[in-house]
């Protein structure tokens, strides 16, 4: 594959979106695992590059939000499309089992309070979406949000919610990326049994991949309705086909590097005064 010529926008959620006839595998995206790992790092050194401009700008940032089913590959996305890029730049948050603080607060709090500031790149992995997705499947945890009411039209409120508070963010400089990581079953399944067979990977398995595998048409119907209603022009959803891994990595990877690299970023000039201090500067020194 050559790394400049993928078409991104072939990943774009449909307005109907029907996760059984979206793909969970691409042929390969490389000739060889070793092709493919170079031309990642290839990739990630073009990111590295238009990370410095933004970090200099300071006018925008990036926020790449990473959703999928237990197993999708989110953490390995994160480990491998990061590695080598500047620390200093990247915040990547991980949401897990919100906190009694959290709870307190509306269901956008704690992903607000995490925001990458300008200048930065964020990364998501799981977001306020657990809360039209998770909660949705699993109603009960509302009880633990200590709502006022809990509306008969809650999921489209905060379809409508979650548009409108990813506007303000694009308004204010913030450019949203959405990836869902489609998984298949047997993928899944697969996955979950080299957790549990290889005792180096059992720290990954958590019992409630199980609990959540039980209910894995909810999951898929409450993403193919997630989906449908937060895909916007200004912030798509792509569906990436995750059952092999490097090949979700690439996309994610590409769609990163080209959505930095369609900002319109420079580097900024230095003022008058400070010019005029550093043409002094030159003459006093010879």
């Amino acid at each position: 594959m050559n790394k400049n010529h993928m078409n991104i926008k072939s990943f774009i959620a449909d307005k109907k979106v029907s996760l059984k006839s979206a793909p969970t595998k691409l042929d390969n995206l490389y000739s060889s695992k070793e092709a493919g790992e170079k031309n990642l790092a290839e990739i990630r050194d073009d990111i590295v590059d238009v990370q410095k401009i933004l970090s200099a700008d300071r006018r925008y940032s990036v926020l790449l939000i990473l959703q999928g089913m237990d197993t999708s590959g989110k953490d390995g996305v994160v480990r491998h499309v990061f590695s080598g890029v500047n620390p200093q730049g990247v915040r990547v948050v991980s949401f897990k089992k919100p906190s009694d603080e959290e709870l307190a607060h509306d269901y956008l709090w704690r992903c607000q309070m995490r925001l990458p500031e300008r200048g930065q790149i964020g990364v998501f992995n799981r977001s306020y979406y657990e809360e039209v997705i998770v909660v949705k499947v699993v109603p009960e945890l509302l009880k633990y949000q200590n709502l006022p009411e809990i509306s008969a039209d809650i999921w489209k409120d905060r379809y409508k919610e979650i548009n409108q508070f990813e506007e303000r963010m694009f308004r204010n400089g913030t450019k949203i990326i959405k990836c869902f990581l489609n998984i298949s079953k047997d993928e899944q399944r697969k996955r979950l049994l080299e957790r549990l067979d290889d005792r180096e990977k059992n720290w990954k398995f958590q019992p409630g991949d199980l609990v959540a595998r039980k209910e894995w048409d909810k999951f898929q119907e409450a993403y193919e309705e997630c989906l449908e209603n937060t895909s916007s022009k200004r912030c798509p959803w792509y569906i990436i086909p995750a059952d092999e891994k490097l090949n979700a990595r690439l996309v994610v990877a590409s769609i990163l590097k080209e959505t930095l690299e369609e900002l319109p970023l420079r580097y900024p000039e230095l003022d008058t005064e400070i010019r005029s201090r550093i043409d002094q500067f030159k003459k006093e020194l010879g």
